[in-house]
């Protein structure tokens, strides 16, 4: 059965506050419509300074859909690990992993915008050592035991709900990140469907005599909304998505690999693309992907629109799919 996603990130360029206020708790209460329709997952991110309000504190709205929901996992993916003080975020993680019974799913990156870390005063030439940092104290935080951090000794608490710690995972598309992985005994999330180097993270689990697996996207993992009329869906709402598709292209280097990347400068560029699709209910499931990611106010889509993509993908697609 393949995996469902509902995506936000709550982008909507322009939008005044009582706007995003109404497009937050939206998002929480189809964040419940979902959880009640059997939709496996939320997933949400973290950017911050971005022009268009892209959400930059994703544990805080895991924290409203974790205490909205009750079956539903919500994974972010990804945090920005060396923008983050390593002991608070263990807490933020511990807290909702007990609140959640464990739903939350973490997954590590270290960005790829300098400019977010000149915003927090972190040196971007030490977000690898920053983050070995960050993993190591959060696993050691987490076993409840005393240690040494930063030339003091501290102990968290309260101790999370999962055993041994809360799902965290080392997100990435280089080597380094796939070392990382391997080298802390953690699973591996490539940003995109990368056979080789999900192959030299197996090698270095077994150089480290560690243990890990992979959560990798397949080599299609489109980004989905759902119409009766993907026709007049595209010409009304195409700008919306590639609104975010250019944001999200701009910020990337040519090194960097993602699932969801876009070349596309036109609506009808978009549409031929493939990365972003407007599909029928019907469409979605003759695709055959092994995940069905909706994204149902991408790019500041309408909230009404969002509803009637989210209500056809759970009403016509979910149930279709078995399991």
């Amino acid at each position: 059965m393949p995996v469902t996603v509902v995506r936000f990130n709550l982008v909507a360029p322009g939008a005044p506050p009582d706007a995003l206020s109404a497009r937050y708790r939206a998002a929480v209460e189809m964040a419940c419509y979902a959880d009640a329709h059997g939709i496996a997952t939320v997933q949400t991110e973290e950017h911050h300074g971005a022009e268009n309000n892209w959400l930059p504190s994703p544990f805080v709205f895991a924290g409203a859909v974790l205490g909205a929901t009750r079956r539903i996992a919500v994974t972010v993916s990804a945090v920005i690990g060396p923008l983050h003080d390593p002991l608070r975020l263990a807490e933020d993680i511990a807290v909702l992993d007990l609140l959640s019974g464990g739903r939350l799913v973490t997954v590590a990156g270290i960005g790829y915008r300098p400019e977010e870390y000149a915003m927090f005063g972190v040196d971007w030439g030490r977000r690898g050592r920053l983050q070995d940092e960050l993993l190591r104290t959060l696993l050691t935080a987490w076993t409840g035991e005393e240690f040494d951090h930063r030339g003091r000794r501290v102990r968290l608490t309260p101790r999370p709900y999962t055993r041994p710690h809360p799902l965290l995972l080392v997100g990435g598309s280089s080597r380094a990140a796939a070392r990382r992985a391997a080298r802390f005994g953690l699973p591996f999330f490539p940003s995109a469907h990368l056979p080789e180097l999900e192959a030299y993270y197996k090698e270095r689990l077994a150089e480290y005599g560690t243990e890990g697996w992979t959560m990798m996207p397949a080599a299609e993992t489109p980004l989905l909304h759902l119409a009766e009329d993907p026709d007049r869906a595209w010409a009304e709402y195409g700008g919306h998505l590639l609104h975010e598709a250019r944001t999200y292209a701009s910020w990337q280097s040519a090194g960097i690999r993602s699932a969801v990347r876009s070349a596309a400068t036109t609506v009808a560029e978009l549409r031929a693309e493939g990365v972003y699709r407007i599909l029928t209910p019907e469409q979605c499931l003759a695709q055959g992907l092994d995940s069905l990611v909706l994204h149902p106010l991408a790019g500041g889509m309408p909230v009404e629109e969002g509803w009637r993509s989210l209500r056809l993908f759970a009403e016509r697609v979910v149930p279709a799919l078995g399991g």
